[in-house]
């Protein structure tokens, strides 16, 4: 699974509308440039490739009253938020996805029911001690990684994250009993995204021909 299709997805629908420029911002704004592929290249490839498959519209905008030229603003459908919110749910539960993966997940796991996301991460806990449970019937932890040599280094490598994610996984999920964030249906929730003309102190400056369309 790629993470750009959820950032990409999940940048516009939180704008209601967006050009390339403010969602290329917004995932700046997030530092996911640093720790995903969400990079101005894929950002715009993936906005056309989701618009020719219905997931957006691409809608053009007048020409600024200054003089730039006129930009293509994205609009998520229905089929869309259909595929972000299954995006959403199998980033959250799934164990063996990149960090980027779940980093984008998070970003976007208060669009879901408080409820929701916490059955999601449970499963997810399920899912990471099923498969500690796999690694450890070939390899026993407390016998130490030398019992099969130098490789032996890569089941210990292997249990230590899947214990360290299961115990990171079980702490937001103490947290969101406890009532942290706001989910979807309890209130305003927290703006992640940009204001048009706010500024980003995140920014890489890095032109890009999509900049401008």
């Amino acid at each position: 699974m790629s993470a750009i299709r959820l950032l990409v997805l999940g940048a516009v629908r939180q704008h209601g509308r967006a050009h390339g420029y403010q969602v290329r911002n917004d995932l700046e704004y997030w530092g996911a440039h640093e720790w995903s592929n969400a990079k101005p290249g894929s950002i715009y490839h993936a906005l056309k490739q989701m618009a020719k498959q219905g997931l957006l519209v691409a809608h053009e905008t007048e020409p600024s009253t200054a003089g730039g030229p006129p930009r293509t603003e994205y609009e998520i459908t229905e089929e869309g938020t259909r595929e972000f919110r299954t995006l959403l749910r199998a980033s959250l539960t799934a164990y063996d996805q990149k960090p980027d993966v779940l980093s984008a997940a998070l970003g976007f796991m208060v669009d879901l029911g408080r409820e929701e996301a916490l059955g999601l991460l449970e499963e997810r806990v399920r899912v990471i001690e099923e498969w500690r449970s796999a690694v450890t019937e070939h390899y026993v932890p407390e016998d130490g990684p030398e019992q099969l040599g130098h490789i032996g280094e890569i089941m210990n490598f292997w249990v230590h994250s899947a214990d360290s994610g299961a115990e990171w996984t079980r702490g937001l999920i103490r947290r969101i009993k406890d009532g942290a964030y706001t989910f979807a249906g309890e209130g305003e929730p927290f703006v992640g995204v940009l204001a048009e003309g706010e500024g980003n102190p995140y920014r890489t400056d890095e032109a890009h021909p999509g900049d401008a369309q």
